[in-house]
């Protein structure tokens, strides 16, 4: 009758597979187990340094994937050397692009402190110096070296204005000959009344003194410039003594780094430039816009001799791990932040800020591809990152055009980095195929596996990842029975007998909740009544639908038979899924048989609530009988299938069997066995196939049982394909064990229609016919009634070859 036993449901774990008594015992797990592929990919990936070597871990949610990758890559980038600082210095000669400037580990926020010592000591000293005697004395010679020739000068102009009869007068345009007259200065109104040929004279006389003094006055123009280079180079000569040391000893410090020597004599030049404002401040300045002093405008002023450090790994050990969970572009790319001073935003070299990939260069970058893809920009920028090998900071907006402002275009940073992307396999495959970079950029794939083989080497790691998590949460060990039990679930979330998973996510889960009831029980450790305990309250947290539809089922809402035998019904089983939990549910499924030539009509398509897996199912069933019964006759059938009470819609082929056996129940005329209910797909060779989800719809039906009475005679019918798969809860293989529930296996679905039926399905002999008095006999012959009886009606036939025309 191909019933299962016992042993054959469920995969039971010996409790001594640690060969100690609790994991306390155990040594923690120091590696990552279970993706032995996923581990070898990344040891390529991180270890080959061509270029477009980046990788992408494709593996699912719980699956341990970003744990494990940070652990594996901190363990690696213990041993590679420390990357450099990055700092950002003021341009002097353009101030809208700030130098970069590359330093050794730590020697960024050394460089900063050298700086902003240097410049308190220049806005010390500066002021002192000149405030000092020897400053005012070289001052005052300096002016009255130029001041005694400047005095000859004028003496010399005057004496020859005399001599001709004029006298010279300083006016705010010039200086004027003013004509004089018996020792009286002439106005101009006292000028005009003057005889014509006087003022000729006076004229003539006035116009070639005018040329003389043309050539004294640009000597009095020169004269004022010398004082004021003269007085310049003094205060350059005055602040370069006050300065020169602290320069000359910071330029000593830093010689062996030529970016840092020019960017210090810049600041010594633009220093000796602006003493002014070291000296008296820029409050005091007359340019100043505010007639009062205003603190930020006074230290603004001293800004652009800051440095600005945005990368600074002086604490590392070994190369950066960064894992970016929020990749925006300015966490990835840095940015450029604005104050707003009166109403306006300004910014300058010390408001730009780096981003993740700054603090990752020289290093890894781990990014979720699902929140890189949501920020459009970022993903496009990674790539011309990568592809350019440089570090760019700017505004999305500005790189598409749309901003237009004058902003600060930072130099470019040299990238060397290796970047992780973290996500599902199937975004993996729409990237490969619809982005022709993707492939350049990301040449390894890394596969994380939800599945490993159940030996006992895995099951002593699985005791050993246990007695980790125990250890970093301080949670309470396992003990045999716990790890057992724990196994035992894995290979049920696996649905497979010879396999765990690696889902450990969840399996982290179950250990907390099972610590809580221990820890509730006042138990030392965690046993396997606690472990099954936890299993079982989060199943009751979540199967609230389930209790509601066999509670419906129970008082004959939704018709369901468990002990009944009818012509062309079936039990069959699907799965519910809820997100958290997925539970089976059985439903009834009928055939109803008639002459025609439509074949098999599936409602539910026609309904538009059957999808494309299911009906493709469906069709299937066509091709089986027209295989099996229609060599020697045409398959004059008209057979409609529906799922009853099914308001939702169907998917899925795993009811094909199901509708099967309705159709030869209904040929047959043979009542099927509601007791049994019935799941497994068929080919069109009358094989049964396996389904997902096995465990659920087992579960599904027997709790529908319970419910309305265990009689000994009820069960479930599987693909044999299916056993493997089992994991069944330890009540139901109680059941099965007193007799009270039955799992049979079925290959084929003559084997299955013998277990509904109780009747032979019979083979076909030398004749072409089948054994008398069997079910395929029986199916044969209503075929071929049917088909006779067709030819009856040509009127019928003609009607319906041209609605299949038409």
């Amino acid at each position: 009758m191909n019933e299962l036993p016992v042993e054959k449901l469920r995969k039971e774990c010996d409790p001594n597979l640690m060969r100690c008594e609790t994991t306390q015992e155990m040594m923690p797990l120091e590696e990552i187990i279970g993706q032995e592929r996923a581990v070898r990919a990344l040891k390529f990936g991180l270890g080959i340094k061509e270029r477009g070597f980046n990788i992408y871990v494709a593996g699912y949610p719980g699956t341990g994937r970003t744990t494990a990758v940070k652990d594996f890559l901190e363990d690696m980038a213990r041993t590679k050397p420390v990357p450099s600082d990055w700092c950002y210095v003021n341009n002097f000669s353009n101030p809208y692009e700030p130098k970069a400037i590359k330093l050794p580990s730590g020697k960024g926020k050394e460089f900063q402190r050298d700086m902003k010592n240097f410049l308190e000591d220049a806005r010390r000293t500066l002021p002192k110096a000149f405030e000092s005697e020897d400053y005012a004395a070289r001052r005052e010679a300096t002016i009255k070296a130029v001041e005694s020739q400047r005095k000859e000068l004028i003496d010399q102009i005057n004496s020859k204005a005399q001599e001709e009869g004029f006298l010279i007068q300083s006016t705010p345009i010039g200086l004027l000959l003013i004509p004089v007259i018996r020792g009286k200065p002439v106005g101009d109104q006292e000028f005009l009344t003057l005889p014509q040929k006087i003022r000729e004279e006076i004229q003539e006389k006035r116009e070639k003194l005018k040329s003389e003094f043309r050539s004294a006055m640009r000597q009095l123009v020169d004269m004022d410039r010398k004082i004021h280079e003269e007085l310049g180079k003094v205060d350059r000569d005055v602040a370069l003594f006050a300065i020169g040391h602290s320069v000359s000893d910071i330029m000593e410090k830093y010689k062996d780094f030529p970016d840092v020597t020019t960017y210090l004599e810049n600041v010594r030049n633009d220093i000796l430039d602006n003493v002014p404002q070291f000296v008296k401040g820029p409050e005091a300045r007359p340019e100043a816009p505010f007639p009062f002093p205003v603190p930020w405008m006074r230290e603004s002023a001293f800004r652009k001799y800051e440095v600005n450090v945005i990368v600074e790994n002086s604490d590392l050990k070994g190369s950066p791990v960064i894992m970016e969970f929020n990749p925006t572009h300015p966490n990835l790319f840095g940015r450029i932040e604005k104050e707003a001073q009166f109403g306006a935003l300004v910014t300058d070299f010390t408001m730009i800020r780096g981003g993740s990939l700054h603090r990752a260069n020289g290093g890894y970058l781990v990014l979720p591809v699902e929140e890189l893809l949501r920020n459009p920009f970022s993903y496009d920028s990674l790539k011309r990152a990568l592809r350019n090998e440089r570090i760019v900071i700017e505004e999305a907006e500005e790189r598409l055009g749309f901003i237009t402002t004058k902003s600060l275009k930072p130099e470019s940073i040299p990238l060397s980095v290796k970047v992780i992307l973290i996500g599902n396999p199937f975004l993996y495959q729409q990237l490969y195929v619809l982005d022709m970079e993707f492939n350049e950029l990301f040449k390894v794939k890394a596969d994380f596996d939800t599945t490993m083989q159940r030996t006992e080497e895995n099951m002593q790691r699985y005791a050993a990842f246990v007695c980790t998590i125990c250890q970093k949460e301080n949670l309470k060990h396992l003990d045999g029975s716990g790890v057992a039990k724990l196994v035992e679930h894995s290979s049920r979330l696996a649905e497979d007998q010879s396999k765990l998973s690696t889902r450990f996510a969840e399996i982290a889960d179950i250990i907390r909740e099972a610590n809580f009831y221990a820890a509730e029980d006042s138990s030392n450790f965690v046993t396997g009544n606690h472990v099954k305990k936890a299993i079982e309250e989060k199943v009751y947290r979540s199967k609230l639908i389930q209790e509601k539809i066999q509670e419906m089922i129970k008082r004959g809402i939704l018709l369901i038979d468990t002990d009944a035998e009818t012509v062309g019904q079936v039990n069959g089983l699907s799965v519910m899924s809820l997100g958290d939990f997925a539970f089976g549910s059985p439903s009834r499924v009928t055939a109803s048989i008639g002459l025609g030539r439509e074949g098999v009509v599936d409602i539910e398509r026609e309904a538009k609530m059957g999808g494309p897996i299911h009906t493709k199912g469906v069709l299937i069933l066509s091709g089986f009988l027209n295989e099996k019964y229609a060599q020697d006759k045409p398959l004059s059938l008209s057979a409609r299938l529906v799922f009853e009470q099914n308001y939702e819609g169907v998917e899925g082929d795993s009811a094909s069997s199901t509708e099967l056996y309705a159709i030869l129940s209904a040929l047959s005329e043979l009542a099927i066995k509601q007791n049994i209910a019935v799941t497994g797909s068929v080919n069109q060779k009358g094989e049964v196939q396996a389904i997902g989800g096995v465990n659920e719809k087992i579960e599904g039906f027997f709790e529908v049982c319970k419910a309305k009475g265990l009689t000994g005679k009820q069960g479930v019918m599987i693909p044999e394909s299916n056993v493997e798969n089992l994991m069944l809860k330890e009540e139901i293989v109680e059941a099965v064990k007193r007799r009270k529930f039955h799992i049979y296996a079925v290959k084929t679905v003559d084997q299955g229609i013998e277990i509904l039926t109780g009747a032979k399905a019979g083979a076909r002999i030398k004749d072409g016919t089948f054994e008398k008095g069997t079910v395929n006999y029986r199916v044969d012959k209503r075929l071929k009634e049917m088909a006779e009886k067709l030819r009856e009606f040509p009127a019928f036939l003609m009607e319906e070859k041209k609605k299949s025309e038409s």
